[in-house]
């Protein structure tokens, strides 16, 4: 699984002939903080925690967790937060933004052989995604603290992030 999602492709090889698939994709995954899923939950504590969270979470193979980009936690929702009205920036205006961010991303590879971010590799990367100083000293920090891998510091999912919140043209 980490080919595909590191190079876009997916390779049979057998004696006789190598075979290349196309294999784009966005990986959306999600999983609970623990086995019973209350690892952070202040009103139904995991009985094992930390161990639990930690033990769960080992299951996923640090070079493939490496790939996965973007990790968010989300809280449990309460019942009543499920009667609280709709958030203030609906589907519509996220496509909105998202196909701006793409449009940016277009015109920023225009004559390269990339279409987005994603795509992007060594200087071209180094092109679009350098931290300035503040960015580098937090991301080495975060490097330190955290343990991530030289892979885990790339800063592909920053630069898509400044693409969707940027100013309107």
């Amino acid at each position: 699984m980490r080919q595909p999602i590191e190079t876009g492709e997916a390779v049979v090889a057998r004696a006789n002939a190598h075979v290349r698939y196309p294999a784009r994709f966005q990986l959306v995954a999600a999983m609970n903080p623990c086995r019973c899923g209350y690892l952070a939950d202040p009103g139904q504590a995991c009985s094992r925690a930390p161990k639990c969270g930690a033990d769960y979470q080992a299951r996923i193979s640090g070079p493939l967790f490496d790939r996965i980009d973007l990790h968010v936690e989300v809280p449990g929702v309460l019942a009543g937060d499920l009667a609280l009205p709709p958030p203030a920036e609906g589907t519509a205006d996220v496509a909105a933004r998202v196909a701006k961010a793409r449009d940016i991303q277009r015109a920023r590879f225009e004559g390269d052989s990339v279409r987005t971010n994603a795509e992007a590799e060594g200087e071209l990367l180094d092109r679009i995604a350098t931290p300035d100083a503040a960015g580098v000293k937090l991301l080495t920090e975060a490097a330190e603290r955290m343990r991530l891998s030289a892979r885990g510091c790339a800063v592909v999912p920053a630069a898509g992030a400044a693409d969707l919140d940027a100013p309107p043209a």
